[in-house]
């Protein structure tokens, strides 16, 4: 186990608009020392050092077998995420990797499986696991705080796809790996599968674009344990961006706005539960970055397993099958 009062080294593949912010929340955070840093970009690579004095290597190889490194954090497109899963296991480094954990279930539940007979510590990038909001949100419903618990809905729009912090990953834009199902409506049902249990789809209609690209609406009827849960999305088109999720009860609702705002209502307006700064992005990225440590450390923690991230990618592709 690691020492809980030392810095824990980070190598950092990919560096894309996740992937910087990652060096951020690395570099702020007292119990990690970023260590070595690479991307297929050259251009991403300068700016990494430009703006973050980030340490770099030459090659992703170079990532995951650096003597000091010992989690590596994979933030590359889905496409590309079991070489570098797999490079890190046989290296017997920690394993922090992006969502989706691909695109094909078998060659993902093939590689979850050398995961968990590795005994690896591996965990996937999913924000709920431990953002105070999502937390708050589980703890409320385990008490019973809602009565008994109707319905939950998901709604979201993006005027533009990808969002214009993401605008040079093009990849996101692509059918085959990219578009916002994967990359936001995958948080959502890794949130109500922690919260109401394992999800199936019972119809479900996309939308494409004429010109091949990501998907631009999405309507489903799910249920998720006992739960019933619908999906609206949409995007291209003009209004200003939205992410709600609501779960709604007899006796009290809950619902995450933007993500970590949460509001509650028993009966006409929706009231903050805490406008402060435990609603917000950083403190979510600092409450994953508590639990990772737990996780290199070999301790318990909230982070998302390998084999929960499947059951994510599988119920996220059936949303995106095209009837046939």
């Amino acid at each position: 186990m690691s020492d809980p009062t030392s810095e824990i080294g980070v190598g950092i593949i990919g560096l894309g608009a996740v992937g910087r912010r990652f060096v951020e929340v690395f570099g702020g955070h007292p119990q990690f020392e970023l260590r070595a840093v690479w991307d297929l970009s050259d251009d991403a690579v300068a700016r990494a050092v430009a703006d973050f004095d980030a340490p770099t290597v030459a090659s992703a190889a170079e990532v995951v077998q650096h003597a000091g490194v010992e989690v590596v954090y994979i933030a590359v497109p889905p496409l590309h995420h079991e070489v570098y899963v797999d490079q890190t296991l046989a290296a017997g480094k920690a394993i922090f990797c992006e969502k989706p954990l691909g695109v094909d279930g078998d060659a993902s539940a093939a590689m979850v499986d050398r995961v968990e007979q590795a005994g690896a510590r591996a965990a996937v990038n999913f924000v709920f696991g431990s953002a105070p909001a999502a937390t708050a949100l589980g703890a409320a419903l385990a008490a019973g705080d809602a009565g008994q618990i109707v319905s939950a809905d998901l709604r979201l729009h993006f005027e533009d796809w990808p969002r214009p912090f993401q605008a040079e990953a093009r990849w996101l834009r692509d059918r085959d790996q990219g578009g916002w199902v994967r990359e936001v409506v995958s948080h959502y049902v890794f949130l109500a599968e922690r919260l109401f249990g394992e999800g199936r789809i019972v119809k479900s209609a996309v939308t494409y674009p004429a010109d091949g690209s990501a998907e631009i609406g999405l309507s489903a009827a799910t249920v998720f344990g006992s739960t019933p849960l619908l999906m609206m999305g949409t995007s291209d088109a003009k209004g200003g961006d939205e992410v709600q999720f609501t779960v709604r009860g007899t006796e009290r609702s809950f619902r995450l706005t933007n993500w970590y705002q949460l509001s509650t209502s028993t009966g006409g307006e929706w009231e903050p539960m805490d406008a402060g700064e435990s609603a917000t992005g950083p403190a979510a990225y600092n409450a994953q970055m508590l639990q990772l440590a737990n996780l290199i450390g070999g301790r318990e923690h909230k982070l998302s397993t390998f084999a929960e991230a499947l059951r994510v990618q599988n119920l996220v592709e059936g949303l995106l099958e095209e009837p046939s």
